[in-house]
């Protein structure tokens, strides 16, 4: 049996860490808003309502660019406390909120300069190219977001390629410096004032330092200082297998029960895939181990890994963990290989756990004798629910006989995004709070 590690006192039932994460971004976002839109009313206005209002427009795209880097930027404390999946959710609302403010800028900006000049807007957009410094880099920079938008819409994202979407979006650096050098040259509000110069160098410099930290330098320094290596491979049956990996002082790496990894396995095929497996242990400080259903040509060759393969992981990730507790017990839903967060939190739970495990089958149910010896050991409930998804057997009145208190229990759900929405929506119409409720979708960005 895995060694249990006492979990700090922040991670017991009352702490809200969320709601200091999303207070936290909300704030800074705003505080920002409000500093632009003074230095904008410093600099004077145009004579011309179209230019005002395009000028505007830019200055809050720029500064949502320079907040989106922010969001992506997988730093630890807002990803424990807020999770990769809500941040990335941000991201996307985000990103499309960027495109329309400049497709405004653009469009104000060059009718406005058009309604003062003889030309159309088509000959004004050639001649503000030519003769205006940065402006050649902000249409081809809008260019770029439009590409990304388009890919990024969820009917062009379903018929993607992860890979080839992830190459795509990668371009969205390319336009963030371009953006950022079109603002340096021919922004009039921050070029008023040596104050306005140094809050917008400074604004761009925390965010292009944060993505630096949380995606480079972070993740390289982690890898140098544990060395990762696979220990043993084992098949749970012939679709799912486990992964099981060892570094030095494993002990100091700040994971979790239920957070996950970026995994990369260091060989002359695999190199530069990265995937996203949740822990399906505990971490005890001395090995980490990851399990995995054959889904495609990537999560399928994990069986053929040699013991000793190098591996580079980034993370730990996520906030499906019991940082976010509300309540002393605990109700732990799991659909198919959406039990392995399930299984290591159910390591690191204390008070009284109630486990449901949704599969087709009984074959299906991988780590299912782990979970039974675990339950056992804890004192927790384990209830094994198969068959067919109609009827439903997650359905309201089958959850609420199941776990008669449901309402009083912090709930943790993972599982396939069908029986995700089914419970979502059982439990909301059973009257558990949203605070009680914890899940990830595990979706990436950037």
């Amino acid at each position: 049996m895995t060694t249990l590690r006492q979990p700090p006192a922040a991670t017991r039932p009352g702490v809200r860490p969320s709601v200091v994460g999303r207070t936290g971004l909300y704030a800074v976002l705003l505080a920002n808003a409000v500093v632009v839109a003074v230095f904008f009313v410093q600099a004077g206005f145009a004579s011309n309502a179209l230019i005002v209002l395009g000028r505007l427009a830019g200055l809050y795209a720029s500064l949502l660019m320079a907040f989106q880097l922010l969001l992506v930027a997988r730093l630890p404390w807002f990803d424990r406390r807020i999770g990769m999946d809500r941040l990335t959710s941000w991201h996307r609302w985000t990103g499309f909120s960027v495109l329309w403010l400049l497709l405004a800028h653009a469009v104000f900006i060059v009718f406005g300069y058009a309604e003062s000049s003889s030309l159309d807007p088509v000959n004004q957009l050639v001649d503000l190219a030519e003769t205006v410094e940065g402006v050649l880099r902000a249409i081809v920079a809008l260019a770029i977001i439009l590409v990304v938008g388009a890919v990024s819409a969820r009917y062009a994202r379903r018929r993607l390629a992860y890979e080839t979407w992830h190459f795509i979006h990668l371009y969205t650096y390319v336009a963030v410096v371009l953006a950022f050098t079109h603002q340096v040259a021919a922004g009039t509000t921050f070029a008023s004032s040596s104050a306005a110069r140094t809050y917008w160098y400074a604004v761009w410099g925390v965010a292009l330092a944060s993505v630096f930290a949380g995606r480079l330098a972070l993740p390289l320094w982690r890898n140098l200082r544990h060395r990762l290596r696979v220990t043993a491979v084992v098949p749970e049956n012939d679709h799912v297998v486990s992964i099981y990996i060892t570094g030095r002082d494993l002990d100091r790496l700040p994971a979790r029960a239920g957070q996950f990894f970026l995994w990369r396995f260091l060989t002359k095929d695999r190199w530069w895939q990265a995937n996203p497996f949740s822990l399906s242990a505990a971490p005890d400080g001395r090995t980490l181990r990851l399990t995995a259903k054959r889904a495609g040509d990537g999560s399928a060759a994990l069986r053929h890994l040699k013991v000793g393969t190098r591996v580079f992981a980034e993370g730990p990730y996520g906030a499906f963990t019991t940082l976010h507790r509300t309540r002393p017990d605990a109700l732990l839903i799991a659909g198919g290989v959406g039990v392995t967060p399930i299984r290591a939190l159910l390591e690191e739970l204390h008070g009284h756990a109630v486990v449901i495990y949704r599969v087709a089958t009984d074959r299906d149910a991988v780590l299912h004798d782990e979970l039974r010896d675990l339950a056992l050991a804890r004192g927790a409930e384990l209830h094994l629910v198969t068959g067919p998804p109609v009827p439903d057997r997650l359905a309201p009145q089958e959850l609420a006989r199941l776990v008669p208190d449901i309402a009083e229990r912090d709930v943790y759900l993972c599982g396939p995004p069908p029986m995700m929405n089914t419970v979502l929506g059982s439990l909301r119409e059973l009257g558990v709070p949203r605070s009680q409720t914890h899940f990830e979708r595990f979706s990436l960005a950037g």
